[in-house]
């Protein structure tokens, strides 16, 4: 079974503006760790706090930089059809492999302007992945409505950040075609690809790109006993990484880590002193610092 690792890749700011030579930094290590692909400009990459300009910068950027080494799978979703069409066309056209979709926010569609929002998606001509997330998004896709979606020419799997491990069991039985199922949810990785998921879209992986990548490669192998032992080392510390909103604290940790500032857009902040603390001791607790 194929399982891959992506890393949701954070944006590195630096006297607000894009640190170029930080985020060529990122990417070489995640190349170097055994990372698949990385997702530029998802939630983690701050994408509701950059301008059209910058979002598209990073897109251009990243795919220049990866050079067709790993995927770049591109985030380019929005609450607004239109919008969400002129970012996926931009990121097809300057060479990324896939988007990132997510469910329209805010509006509140109904499940047929869902399908409808996805359908005029797929007319952009570049593999799509549907990015369910309801505890940002509100909307929560059905099963019944995500397996309509997934016929639609061009969409070609999913990131399911609910948490919910008994869901892709049922979704592979619903989606009638080759799809990929990916986890948004590092700390049920393991148990999301023993029910037949195919990796993870991981923010861990910014900061241990290699225990990730490891991790899905036992998977890979049907070797669980030794991903559940990675799993335990690391499972600590995804929790950290989520004490507070994403990616506040890895963007910390990275800042403790010397791979970047800690600089963060408002209305995200940093840290409160007893996170900072708490992400301090998982980092030296698993020898990253």
């Amino acid at each position: 079974m194929k399982i891959s690792t992506y890393t949701a890749l954070i944006t590195p700011f630096k006297n607000n503006k894009i640190d170029e030579k930080a985020l060529e930094n990122l990417i070489e290590i995640q190349i170097k760790n055994g990372i698949d692909g990385i997702v530029p400009c998802g939630t983690t990459g701050e994408s509701p706090t950059l301008t059209h300009e910058e979002h598209n910068h990073v897109i251009e950027l990243s795919v220049a930089i990866v050079n067709k080494r790993i995927k770049v799978m591109a985030g380019t979703g929005s609450n607004s059809t239109q919008e969400a069409i002129i970012m996926t066309n931009h990121a097809k056209k300057v060479g990324a492999d896939s988007c990132l979709i997510v469910s329209p926010y805010y509006n509140k569609p109904n499940p047929h302007g869902v399908f409808l929002h996805f359908s005029e998606l797929d007319k952009c001509q570049i593999p799509l992945y549907i990015y369910n997330i309801p505890g940002r998004s509100v909307i929560n896709i059905s099963d019944e409505n995500l397996a309509k979606i997934s016929q639609l020419k061009n969409v070609a799997g999913i990131k399911d950040a609910t948490g919910d491990l008994a869901r892709v069991a049922s979704l592979r039985l619903l989606v009638k075609k080759e799809f990929e199922f990916l986890s948004g949810e590092d700390a049920t990785a393991i148990g999301f690809n023993a029910m037949g998921g195919n990796g993870v879209i991981s923010v861990t992986s910014n900061i241990a790109p290699k225990m990730v990548s490891d991790l899905q490669k036992f998977c890979a192998q049907g070797d669980y006993k030794s991903a559940l032992i990675l799993q335990d080392k690391l499972n600590d510390l995804h929790s950290a990484m989520f004490c507070e909103t994403n990616p506040i604290s890895v963007k910390y940790a990275m800042s403790l880590m010397n791979l970047c500032s800690n600089e963060i857009r408002l209305p995200l902040c940093e840290p409160s002193e007893s996170s900072k603390e708490r992400i301090k001791n998982q980092l030296k607790k698993i020898g990253l610092i």
